[in-house]
C-alpha cells in the first residue's frame, strides 16, 4: 500500500472508527446534530439522561415529534433520576445552581406527562447514571460523561455510531439496558 502511515492518520481503523465527534461541551453539539438524530431513528430513542430537561428548551417541538414516531412504532424511552431521592439532593448540592436537579427532573416528568398514554413512550426513575448520560438514536448514540461539578451542557460528548459488535457503541448500550431493567417506573408517560 502507497502511504500507509497517511492513510492510517486519515482513516480510522482500530475501536476508535466508531467515535464520529467529539465535543469538548455538549453544549458545543450543534443543534442541528440531535435534530438530525432524533428525525431519522426509526427503532428506538432512548434519552438516558439525568434530567433531559435542555432537549425541551432546545427542541421547542420535540413533545409532538416524539408522539409521531412512537405512533409509526419507534420505542421511546427516558431514564431519568428520581427528583426526591437523596443522590439528586447530594447532586443539587454539588452544583449549586439556582435551577436545582430536580426541578430540572420535574419540567421533564411534566412534559412527559403531556404523553401519558401513548404506546411506545415509557419512563422510568434511576440514579445509577447521575454521572452519564446516554442518548441512543437506533445505531448512533450521544455520551456525556458528567465532570466534576460541571452540569451536563459544561461536561464533553461522544458522539458514536455503531460499527463493531463489543465497540463502544455496544459497552454503552450494554449500560443503559441495565439501567432500564433496574429502573422503577415514573408513573407518568
Amino acid at each position: 500500500m502507497l502511504w500507509p502511515e497517511a492513510v492510517r492518520k486519515a482513516v480510522k481503523t482500530g475501536p476508535d472508527r466508531e467515535i464520529v465527534s467529539v465535543y469538548p461541551f455538549r453544549s458545543a453539539c450543534p443543534k442541528s446534530v440531535w435534530r438530525t438524530l432524533i428525525a431519522n431513528a426509526t427503532k428506538e430513542l432512548t434519552f438516558a439522561g439525568y434530567t433531559n430537561y435542555f432537549l425541551w428548551l432546545e427542541h421547542p417541538s420535540l413533545r409532538s415529534v416524539l408522539r409521531r414516531k412512537a405512533e409509526r412504532g419507534c420505542s421511546i424511552r427516558f431514564l431519568i433520576g428520581d427528583p426526591d431521592s437523596e443522590v439528586t439532593r447530594r447532586r443539587e448540592e454539588v452544583e449549586a445552581v439556582p435551577l436545582t436537579v430536580g426541578t430540572r427532573i420535574r419540567v421533564t416528568l411534566d412534559e412527559l406527562s403531556k404523553m401519558s398514554g401513548v404506546p411506545g413512550i415509557e419512563a422510568r426513575f434511576s440514579d445509577d447514571h447521575i454521572a452519564m448520560s446516554v442518548f441512543v438514536f437506533d445505531e448512533e448514540m450521544l455520551v456525556t460523561p458528567h465532570l466534576a461539578r460541571l452540569v451536563g451542557h459544561d461536561s464533553p460528548m461522544l458522539h458514536i455510531r455503531r460499527c463493531q459488535d463489543e465497540g463502544l457503541y455496544d459497552r454503552f448500550s450494554y449500560h443503559v439496558s441495565e439501567l432500564w431493567k433496574s429502573g422503577r417506573p415514573t408513573g407518568r408517560g
